[in-house]
Protein backbone atom coordinates (compact mmCIF):
# COMPACT_ATOMS: atom_id res chain seq x y z
CA UNK A 1 0.00 0.00 0.00
CA UNK A 2 0.85 3.72 -0.43
CA UNK A 3 2.66 5.07 3.15
CA UNK A 4 2.64 8.39 4.86
CA UNK A 5 5.73 10.75 5.48
CA UNK A 6 6.11 12.73 8.00
CA UNK A 7 7.13 15.43 5.52
CA UNK A 8 3.86 14.89 3.78
CA UNK A 9 4.57 12.95 0.44
CA UNK A 10 3.20 9.32 -0.04
CA UNK A 11 5.68 6.79 -0.01
CA UNK A 12 5.31 3.78 -2.76
CA UNK A 13 7.36 0.86 -2.16
CA UNK A 14 8.93 -0.06 -5.24
CA UNK A 15 7.64 -3.33 -6.74
CA UNK A 16 9.94 -6.07 -7.51
CA UNK A 17 11.98 -6.20 -11.14
CA UNK A 18 11.50 -5.57 -13.37
CA UNK A 19 8.62 -3.76 -12.66
CA UNK A 20 10.09 -1.77 -9.46
CA UNK A 21 12.71 -0.26 -11.74
CA UNK A 22 11.33 0.27 -14.78
CA UNK A 23 9.05 2.95 -12.62
CA UNK A 24 11.68 4.10 -10.71
CA UNK A 25 13.27 4.93 -14.18
CA UNK A 26 10.60 6.17 -15.91
CA UNK A 27 10.21 8.71 -12.75
CA UNK A 28 14.08 9.43 -13.22
CA UNK A 29 13.56 10.16 -16.62
CA UNK A 30 10.56 12.45 -16.54
CA UNK A 31 12.07 14.29 -13.57
CA UNK A 32 15.92 14.32 -14.55
CA UNK A 33 16.97 17.68 -13.72
CA UNK A 34 19.13 18.07 -17.12
CA UNK A 35 15.56 17.50 -19.08
CA UNK A 36 15.03 19.46 -22.08
CA UNK A 37 12.34 17.65 -23.26
CA UNK A 38 9.60 19.84 -24.27
CA UNK A 39 7.38 16.70 -24.37
CA UNK A 40 8.62 15.25 -20.89
CA UNK A 41 8.52 18.32 -19.43
CA UNK A 42 4.85 19.00 -20.29
CA UNK A 43 4.35 15.46 -18.68
CA UNK A 44 5.51 16.47 -15.36
CA UNK A 45 2.18 18.40 -15.10
CA UNK A 46 0.30 15.49 -15.32
CA UNK A 47 1.80 13.29 -12.90
CA UNK A 48 2.40 13.13 -8.60
CA UNK A 49 5.69 15.24 -7.73
CA UNK A 50 8.85 13.24 -7.62
CA UNK A 51 11.55 13.68 -4.94
CA UNK A 52 13.42 10.76 -5.47
CA UNK A 53 13.92 7.01 -3.26
CA UNK A 54 13.90 6.70 0.36
CA UNK A 55 14.59 3.74 2.64
CA UNK A 56 13.61 3.78 5.97
CA UNK A 57 16.99 3.66 8.80
CA UNK A 58 15.54 0.38 9.84
CA UNK A 59 15.19 -1.65 6.29
CA UNK A 60 18.11 0.11 4.33
CA UNK A 61 17.31 -2.43 1.63
CA UNK A 62 13.54 -1.67 1.52
CA UNK A 63 12.89 1.47 -1.42
CA UNK A 64 10.10 3.94 -1.57
CA UNK A 65 9.23 5.80 -4.20
CA UNK A 66 8.54 9.26 -2.79
CA UNK A 67 5.85 11.19 -4.32
CA UNK A 68 3.70 14.14 -3.66
CA UNK A 69 0.38 13.43 -1.80
CA UNK A 70 -2.71 14.58 -4.62
CA UNK A 71 -4.98 14.45 -1.61
CA UNK A 72 -2.88 16.36 0.92
CA UNK A 73 -4.81 19.48 0.34
CA UNK A 74 -8.44 18.43 0.66
CA UNK A 75 -10.78 18.09 3.82
CA UNK A 76 -12.57 15.52 2.40
CA UNK A 77 -10.95 14.05 -0.35
CA UNK A 78 -13.28 11.79 -3.24
CA UNK A 79 -10.76 9.91 -4.62
CA UNK A 80 -11.23 6.99 -8.13
CA UNK A 81 -8.43 5.25 -9.81
CA UNK A 82 -9.60 4.23 -12.96
CA UNK A 83 -7.16 1.98 -15.35
CA UNK A 84 -6.80 3.20 -18.97
CA UNK A 85 -6.25 1.75 -22.09
CA UNK A 86 -7.37 -1.84 -24.25
CA UNK A 87 -4.35 -3.51 -23.06
CA UNK A 88 -3.96 -3.79 -19.48
CA UNK A 89 -0.60 -6.00 -20.00
CA UNK A 90 2.24 -4.87 -21.49
CA UNK A 91 4.18 -6.10 -25.20
CA UNK A 92 6.07 -8.75 -23.24
CA UNK A 93 3.64 -10.33 -21.24
CA UNK A 94 3.69 -13.74 -21.48
CA UNK A 95 0.49 -15.75 -22.57
CA UNK A 96 -0.47 -16.87 -19.36
CA UNK A 97 -0.11 -13.45 -18.15
CA UNK A 98 -2.29 -12.28 -20.83
CA UNK A 99 -5.01 -14.00 -19.98
CA UNK A 100 -5.39 -13.55 -16.81
CA UNK A 101 -5.71 -10.08 -17.40
CA UNK A 102 -8.15 -10.72 -19.74
CA UNK A 103 -10.14 -12.98 -17.93
CA UNK A 104 -9.88 -10.12 -14.81
CA UNK A 105 -11.97 -7.76 -17.41
CA UNK A 106 -12.67 -9.04 -21.10
CA UNK A 107 -14.57 -5.27 -22.26
CA UNK A 108 -11.54 -3.60 -21.06
CA UNK A 109 -10.92 -3.60 -25.08
CA UNK A 110 -14.36 -2.39 -25.99
CA UNK A 111 -14.96 0.79 -23.10
CA UNK A 112 -10.86 1.03 -22.84
CA UNK A 113 -11.28 1.95 -19.15
CA UNK A 114 -12.08 0.39 -15.85
CA UNK A 115 -12.58 1.73 -12.51
CA UNK A 116 -10.22 0.11 -10.11
CA UNK A 117 -12.06 1.70 -6.88
CA UNK A 118 -13.53 4.92 -5.46
CA UNK A 119 -14.39 6.54 -1.92
CA UNK A 120 -16.63 9.05 -2.09
CA UNK A 121 -17.65 11.45 0.78
CA UNK A 122 -21.61 11.61 1.15
CA UNK A 123 -22.77 15.24 3.01
CA UNK A 124 -25.96 14.13 4.07
CA UNK A 125 -24.48 11.31 6.10
CA UNK A 126 -21.38 13.15 6.63
CA UNK A 127 -19.30 9.61 5.64
CA UNK A 128 -17.66 7.73 2.54
CA UNK A 129 -18.86 5.14 0.73
CA UNK A 130 -16.23 3.00 -0.77
CA UNK A 131 -16.24 0.42 -3.68
CA UNK A 132 -13.20 -1.75 -4.89
CA UNK A 133 -12.21 -3.13 -7.99
CA UNK A 134 -15.12 -5.87 -8.15
CA UNK A 135 -17.33 -2.78 -8.56
CA UNK A 136 -15.75 -1.71 -11.61
CA UNK A 137 -15.54 -5.41 -13.22
CA UNK A 138 -19.33 -5.72 -13.00
CA UNK A 139 -19.86 -2.46 -14.75
CA UNK A 140 -21.05 -3.49 -18.65
CA UNK A 141 -21.48 -0.80 -21.43
CA UNK A 142 -24.68 -0.15 -20.50
CA UNK A 143 -23.98 0.59 -16.98
CA UNK A 144 -20.76 2.72 -16.96
CA UNK A 145 -22.04 5.72 -17.17
CA UNK A 146 -24.46 5.07 -14.22
CA UNK A 147 -21.01 3.31 -12.42
CA UNK A 148 -18.70 6.69 -12.81
CA UNK A 149 -21.57 8.86 -11.55
CA UNK A 150 -21.61 7.53 -8.40
CA UNK A 151 -18.70 9.16 -7.96
CA UNK A 152 -19.79 12.73 -8.75
CA UNK A 153 -22.51 12.18 -6.29
CA UNK A 154 -22.61 14.11 -2.86
CA UNK A 155 -25.53 12.30 -1.46
CA UNK A 156 -27.74 15.40 -2.09
CA UNK A 157 -27.35 15.90 -5.72
CA UNK A 158 -24.32 15.37 -8.68
CA UNK A 159 -21.26 16.93 -8.36
CA UNK A 160 -21.78 18.76 -12.40
CA UNK A 161 -18.90 21.27 -11.17
CA UNK A 162 -16.62 18.39 -10.60
CA UNK A 163 -17.92 16.65 -13.66
CA UNK A 164 -17.02 19.79 -16.06
CA UNK A 165 -13.34 20.29 -14.27
CA UNK A 166 -12.91 16.65 -14.44
CA UNK A 167 -13.51 16.46 -18.37
CA UNK A 168 -11.26 19.47 -19.01
CA UNK A 169 -8.64 18.11 -17.07
CA UNK A 170 -8.37 14.86 -19.49
CA UNK A 171 -8.60 16.71 -22.21
CA UNK A 172 -5.57 18.33 -21.39
CA UNK A 173 -3.80 14.76 -20.72
CA UNK A 174 -5.77 13.75 -24.47
CA UNK A 175 -3.65 16.78 -25.96
CA UNK A 176 -0.31 15.71 -24.49
CA UNK A 177 -0.94 11.85 -25.93
CA UNK A 178 -2.06 12.96 -29.23
CA UNK A 179 0.92 15.21 -29.49
CA UNK A 180 3.86 11.98 -28.35
CA UNK A 181 5.15 9.30 -29.92
CA UNK A 182 8.04 8.17 -27.36
CA UNK A 183 6.06 6.32 -25.16
CA UNK A 184 3.50 3.71 -24.48
CA UNK A 185 1.65 3.31 -21.08
CA UNK A 186 0.20 -0.14 -19.75
CA UNK A 187 -1.65 -0.72 -17.05
CA UNK A 188 -1.86 2.59 -15.78
CA UNK A 189 -4.35 4.79 -14.36
CA UNK A 190 -5.83 8.26 -13.85
CA UNK A 191 -6.44 9.39 -10.26
CA UNK A 192 -9.06 11.46 -10.10
CA UNK A 193 -9.84 13.59 -6.73
CA UNK A 194 -11.64 16.41 -5.60
CA UNK A 195 -13.48 17.99 -2.54
CA UNK A 196 -16.05 16.07 -1.24
CA UNK A 197 -16.88 19.26 1.55
CA UNK A 198 -18.93 21.73 -0.21
CA UNK A 199 -17.93 23.62 2.42
CA UNK A 200 -13.95 23.37 2.64
CA UNK A 201 -11.65 25.37 0.81
CA UNK A 202 -7.59 25.07 0.65
CA UNK A 203 -5.31 27.43 -1.25
CA UNK A 204 -1.82 26.90 -1.25
CA UNK A 205 0.93 29.59 -2.17
CA UNK A 206 4.49 29.41 -2.84
CA UNK A 207 5.69 29.13 1.45
CA UNK A 208 1.77 29.94 2.67
CA UNK A 209 -0.46 27.05 3.20
CA UNK A 210 -3.91 28.38 4.46
CA UNK A 211 -6.38 25.75 5.34
CA UNK A 212 -9.82 26.03 6.65
CA UNK A 213 -13.61 24.72 6.71
CA UNK A 214 -15.85 27.39 6.61
CA UNK A 215 -19.62 27.52 6.95
CA UNK A 216 -21.33 30.62 5.45
CA UNK A 217 -25.07 31.60 7.14
CA UNK A 218 -26.97 33.41 4.61
CA UNK A 219 -27.19 37.13 4.61
CA UNK A 220 -23.60 37.33 6.62
CA UNK A 221 -21.83 38.82 4.01
CA UNK A 222 -23.77 41.95 3.59
CA UNK A 223 -21.19 43.94 4.57
CA UNK A 224 -18.16 41.71 2.33
CA UNK A 225 -16.27 41.49 5.74
CA UNK A 226 -16.95 38.29 7.88
CA UNK A 227 -16.82 35.07 7.44
CA UNK A 228 -18.05 32.08 9.80
CA UNK A 229 -16.44 29.35 10.35
CA UNK A 230 -16.53 26.17 12.39
CA UNK A 231 -13.40 24.44 12.32
CA UNK A 232 -9.94 24.74 12.75
CA UNK A 233 -7.61 26.98 11.14
CA UNK A 234 -4.20 26.35 9.82
CA UNK A 235 -1.16 28.79 8.59
CA UNK A 236 1.77 27.97 8.02
CA UNK A 237 4.61 30.86 7.18
CA UNK A 238 7.98 29.41 5.86
CA UNK A 239 11.06 31.34 7.18
CA UNK A 240 14.71 31.35 6.83
CA UNK A 241 14.90 29.57 10.28
CA UNK A 242 12.86 26.82 8.86
CA UNK A 243 9.09 26.37 9.74
CA UNK A 244 7.05 28.30 12.04
CA UNK A 245 3.36 26.80 12.61
CA UNK A 246 0.68 29.17 13.95
CA UNK A 247 -2.84 26.84 14.73
CA UNK A 248 -6.18 28.21 15.95
CA UNK A 249 -8.23 25.39 17.08
CA UNK A 250 -11.80 24.63 17.33
CA UNK A 251 -12.94 27.68 19.64
CA UNK A 252 -12.51 29.92 16.82
CA UNK A 253 -15.42 30.70 15.16
CA UNK A 254 -14.82 34.46 13.22
CA UNK A 255 -11.88 34.81 10.63
CA UNK A 256 -11.62 38.63 9.63
CA UNK A 257 -11.54 38.83 5.89
CA UNK A 258 -8.46 40.96 3.91
CA UNK A 259 -9.02 44.48 4.16
CA UNK A 260 -10.01 45.52 0.70
CA UNK A 261 -7.35 48.82 0.01
CA UNK A 262 -4.75 45.64 0.69
CA UNK A 263 -6.17 43.77 -1.98
CA UNK A 264 -6.40 46.87 -4.50
CA UNK A 265 -3.36 49.38 -3.81
CA UNK A 266 -0.16 47.80 -5.58
CA UNK A 267 1.94 49.13 -2.99
CA UNK A 268 0.44 47.89 0.13
CA UNK A 269 3.21 45.28 0.40
CA UNK A 270 1.67 43.31 3.30
CA UNK A 271 -2.00 41.42 3.95
CA UNK A 272 -2.95 40.86 7.69
CA UNK A 273 -4.71 37.93 8.24
CA UNK A 274 -6.61 37.75 11.75
CA UNK A 275 -8.41 35.84 13.81
CA UNK A 276 -10.70 36.12 16.92
CA UNK A 277 -11.60 33.56 19.43
CA UNK A 278 -15.35 34.91 20.37
CA UNK A 279 -16.30 32.19 22.69
CA UNK A 280 -13.94 33.80 25.63
CA UNK A 281 -14.11 36.97 27.21
CA UNK A 282 -10.85 38.18 26.10
CA UNK A 283 -9.72 38.27 22.46
CA UNK A 284 -7.31 36.15 21.69
CA UNK A 285 -5.81 37.43 17.87
CA UNK A 286 -3.06 35.69 15.35
CA UNK A 287 -1.76 37.30 12.41
CA UNK A 288 0.92 36.42 9.51
CA UNK A 289 1.68 38.39 6.64
CA UNK A 290 2.31 37.93 3.01
CA UNK A 291 4.68 39.74 0.78
CA UNK A 292 3.74 40.95 -2.40
CA UNK A 293 6.89 38.79 -3.25
CA UNK A 294 5.55 35.79 -3.32
CA UNK A 295 1.96 36.75 -4.92
CA UNK A 296 2.67 35.43 -8.00
CA UNK A 297 0.10 34.13 -10.69
CA UNK A 298 -3.16 33.89 -9.79
CA UNK A 299 -2.71 34.22 -6.21
CA UNK A 300 -5.11 37.30 -5.37
CA UNK A 301 -7.61 35.63 -7.24
CA UNK A 302 -7.46 32.46 -5.15
CA UNK A 303 -7.48 34.16 -1.87
CA UNK A 304 -10.78 35.79 -3.26
CA UNK A 305 -12.53 32.47 -3.02
CA UNK A 306 -11.13 31.92 0.30
CA UNK A 307 -12.78 35.55 1.91
CA UNK A 308 -15.66 36.16 -0.11
CA UNK A 309 -18.28 33.41 -0.62
CA UNK A 310 -18.50 31.76 -4.44
CA UNK A 311 -21.66 29.51 -5.02
CA UNK A 312 -20.54 26.09 -5.03
CA UNK A 313 -22.06 25.24 -7.96
CA UNK A 314 -19.79 27.48 -10.52
CA UNK A 315 -17.42 25.42 -11.96
CA UNK A 316 -14.06 27.94 -10.82
CA UNK A 317 -14.85 26.22 -7.36
CA UNK A 318 -14.51 22.62 -8.63
CA UNK A 319 -11.69 21.83 -6.89
CA UNK A 320 -10.23 19.03 -8.66
CA UNK A 321 -7.00 17.15 -9.57
CA UNK A 322 -6.87 14.35 -12.11
CA UNK A 323 -3.19 13.29 -12.20
CA UNK A 324 -1.42 9.74 -14.19
CA UNK A 325 0.01 7.10 -11.91
CA UNK A 326 1.14 3.65 -11.98
CA UNK A 327 4.27 3.30 -14.47
CA UNK A 328 5.73 0.11 -14.23
CA UNK A 329 4.40 -0.90 -17.88
CA UNK A 330 5.93 2.20 -19.69
CA UNK A 331 7.75 1.15 -23.08
CA UNK A 332 9.88 3.34 -25.20
CA UNK A 333 7.46 3.55 -28.43
CA UNK A 334 7.88 5.46 -31.91
CA UNK A 335 3.93 5.73 -32.51
CA UNK A 336 1.01 7.09 -30.55
CA UNK A 337 -0.21 5.62 -27.83
CA UNK A 338 -3.31 4.51 -29.63
CA UNK A 339 -5.04 1.77 -26.91
CA UNK A 340 -4.74 4.75 -23.95
CA UNK A 341 -5.52 7.33 -26.39
CA UNK A 342 -8.92 5.34 -27.08
CA UNK A 343 -9.86 4.77 -23.28
CA UNK A 344 -9.13 8.61 -22.98
CA UNK A 345 -11.51 9.30 -25.23
CA UNK A 346 -13.88 6.59 -24.26
CA UNK A 347 -13.95 8.24 -20.64
CA UNK A 348 -14.15 11.82 -21.82
CA UNK A 349 -17.25 10.74 -23.45
CA UNK A 350 -18.76 8.60 -20.72
CA UNK A 351 -18.10 12.06 -18.59
CA UNK A 352 -19.93 14.08 -21.26
CA UNK A 353 -23.06 12.19 -20.97
CA UNK A 354 -23.32 12.59 -17.36
CA UNK A 355 -22.64 16.12 -17.49
CA UNK A 356 -25.82 16.28 -20.40
CA UNK A 357 -28.01 13.84 -18.78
Amino acid sequence: GILQHPDGTVLKQLQPPPRGPREQEFYNKVYDSDCCDSILLELREYLPKYFGVWSPPTAPNDTYLKLEDVTRKFNKPCIMDVKIGQKSYDPYASAEKIQQQVSKYPLMEEIGFLVLGMRVYHVSSDSYETQNQHYGRSLTKETVKDGISKFFHSGYCLRKDVVAASIQKVEKILEWFEGQTQLNFYASSLLFVYEGSCQATTVRLSDVTLAEKRRVPKGLLSGGDVLEYNNNIHVINSTENGKIEASVSKGLSKFYALHKKACSKRHHSQLSLKVENSEQDNVWKSSTCITQEHLNGNVLPQLEKVFYHMPAETKESANVEVRMIDFAHVFPSNTKDEGYIYGLKNLITVLQNILDN
